[in-house]
């Protein structure tokens, strides 16, 4: 799946210069670093990472949650069966668990988790997580599906409360129809695909602890019986326990100003746990004293601390505020890293993440046919003339050259420059012809007289407000588009950005990053399905959904672009939204850090942190 790359991707985000040093967090409490897999701390170490937005979700698997603001953290908490290392090679973690593919005919795949694994409340990590997230995200223990009217707002609240509702359905897992099978010793767990799936091995794993969502959901104290109840309840689909399971899964782990009174609801099964959490200033992480698997680390204390500016990242690097930066950046950033001087480790290459403009086909807005009495052929040409003025070739070689001087427009929905899907898609899906990087005015006019819509037409545009980088875009796409008086770009920048895309009746179109969680060729399904996680628009094709459906099940890796290319067709011809370009990645450190090494995909800086090493301490860092 794709995740929002909350400026990187999503959700509320701490403005100012002044967050990353407003608040220090605390010294010396918590674990000493004794007993349990993580003998090797050493102790009183710390490393403080600046980061762009703010965790605020402990369920990533949520609607709300699918962002890499809350990945990363989730990342150092919680173990799971595979990761990516450098190379973007798929690893097994076996120290965690295990899992085999036991047919092909039907697919059919057994996880095991090893029996020494715990949340950090003392309770197994074990087959009832597993069949909690197929539960949830499998679609097939909802009842009732959300209703929304032209703005967005949800009219039959009263029934979705009433009936189960899990609000996030994984395409993969949704082939997987009949209750998964667990063993007699509650470690395991067998999934039987209804049809082959290309990406079964990243399609599954651990998701938020059963034992606590059936605890706050049916009121039950003790783990295990809570455990049980919530296998009883999925097992025989009994609605009435499922309702108040799928409405605390939706909701219950989302955070607000404070870090939570109940410790259950941010439990680690991994190397480190969370200790401190400030709303849009900063969490910080310990290393858990019990943690027992390979991946343990030897740093004591991880601090991410946020701010949007990346100007305001480089002052905390050279201050000593923070150790490592991993900003969105500009020729000004890279230039004043370069000007730090020796004591500094800078980073360049292409991030997985690429920048794009969405429109909202659903908000009642200019692009939405409703607004012109159903006619799609009105509301299409309006679509495609504010495309045609996204000045996609003059936001590159403005804002992205200075850093990467080979950098060019990425001209497909699906494919990284340079994969092998790349060329292919990109030569037939029409996207350069239709919206050119150049801007085509004429073209636009035209469009828009054609259609006999009264102009200027208002496009309210959603960004995140303290991210400089887009902030420029923005001017530069609202200037662009303004011309023949066509459209009235109106300024809906919002720090808030990642959390309002859920709710398109506020604004008619966006400007944000999505990063790729892995190499699997159906993670895009999400985003152009109708009704998928990350459909933020409303969009709807028929013939996209049936060809992801193709998509799902096809091995044949020539067929599979060809696929693509077919989705990307419709796209470009229903005016989805355009792609702009590939993240220029920038990572620097200070040279008492070692083993900071980035990769292309979520979760970036942080995939080796068992490897990561310092002479900074706490006192130093502070």
């Amino acid at each position: 799946m794709k995740i929002r790359r909350i400026s990187a991707l999503a959700a509320t985000v701490a403005a100012g210069a002044l967050v990353l040093s407003a608040c220090t967090p605390p010294g010396d409490e918590g674990t000493d670093g004794d007993g349990g897999g993580n003998a090797g701390i050493d102790e009183g170490t710390s490393i403080n990472i600046g980061w762009n937005q703010p965790f605020y979700e402990y369920n990533s698997n949520s609607a709300t949650g699918n962002a890499t603001a809350n990945a990363i953290v989730l990342y150092l908490m919680n173990s799971s069966f595979n990761y990516y290392d450098k190379d973007l090679n798929l690893v097994t973690d076996e120290s965690f668990g295990t899992y085999e593919k036991v047919s092909d005919d039907p697919l059919t795949v057994t996880y095991t988790i090893n029996d020494d694994v715990t949340w950090s409340d003392g309770t197994p990590v074990d087959a009832a997580d597993m069949l909690l997230t197929w539960a949830a995200t499998s679609g097939h223990m909802n009842t009732v599906e959300a209703e929304e009217d032209e703005e967005g707002n949800v009219t039959n609240q009263d029934e979705v409360d009433a009936g189960v509702f899990f609000n996030n359905t994984s395409a993969g897992l949704a082939l997987v129809e009949e209750t998964p099978e667990i063993s007699e010793d509650g470690q395991s767990i067998t999934l039987v695909y209804t049809k082959p799936f290309a990406d079964w091995e990243v399609n599954f794993g651990v998701g938020v602890p059963a034992h606590v969502v059936a605890s706050h959901a049916l009121d039950i104290e003790d783990a295990q019986e809570a455990k049980d109840a919530l296998i009883a309840a999925v097992n025989d689909r009994d609605a009435a326990a499922l309702s108040p399971i799928s409405q605390f899964w939706n909701t219950g782990f989302q955070f607000g100003n404070a870090l939570p009174d109940d410790e259950s609801l941010y439990l680690s099964s991994g190397a480190y746990l969370l200790e401190e959490y400030v709303n849009e200033q900063y969490v910080t992480l310990v290393a858990n004293p019990d943690y027992t698997g390979d991946h343990a680390p030897t740093v004591e204390r991880v601090t991410i601390r946020y701010n949007e500016d990346p100007m305001a990242q480089v002052q905390a690097l050279e201050n000593g505020e923070v150790d490592v930066i991993s900003p969105q950046s500009t020729a000004d950033v890279l230039a004043s890293l370069e000007a730090l001087g020796d004591g500094y480790n800078i980073i360049t290459q292409d991030e997985g993440t690429y920048e794009h403009v969405d429109v909202m086909f659903d908000n009642g807005g200019p692009f939405d046919p409703a607004t012109y009495g159903g006619d799609e052929a009105t509301a299409l040409a309006v679509r495609q003339a504010f495309l045609k003025l996204i000045p996609r070739q003059d936001i590159i070689d403005r804002l992205i050259v200075s850093l990467n001087p080979e950098a060019e427009i990425r001209n497909s929905y699906t494919s990284i420059p340079g994969s092998p899907n790349y060329d292919v898609v990109s030569a037939v899906n029409g996207m350069a012809e239709q919206f050119p990087g150049a801007t085509d005015l004429d073209a636009a006019t035209a469009l828009i007289e054609e259609a006999g819509v009264e102009t200027p037409i208002d496009v309210r545009f959603l960004y995140g407000a303290s991210n400089v980088r887009r902030q420029q875009e923005y001017q530069l796409i609202a200037e662009s588009a303004g011309q023949n008086g066509l459209f009235n770009v109106i300024d809906g920048g919002d720090d808030n950005w990642g959390t309002l895309l859920e709710d398109s009746s506020g604004y008619d179109a966006s400007l944000f990053g999505w990063q790729s969680t892995s190499t699997a060729v159906s993670e895009s399904d999400a985003n152009y399905r109708t009704g998928g996680l990350n459909n933020f628009g409303g969009y709807s094709n028929a013939e996209v959904d049936a060809l992801f459906d193709e998509l799902q099940v096809e091995t044949d890796t020539t067929r599979q672009g060809e696929i693509l290319a077919e989705v990307e067709t419709h796209l470009v011809d229903d005016a989805f939204g355009v792609t702009i370009f590939q993240f220029p990645g920038v990572t620097a450190n200070n040279t008492e850090v070692e083993g900071i090494d980035p990769i292309s995909i979520s979760p970036t800086i942080f995939w080796n942190f068992w490897e990561w090493s310092t002479t900074a301490t706490e006192e130093a860092s502070s």
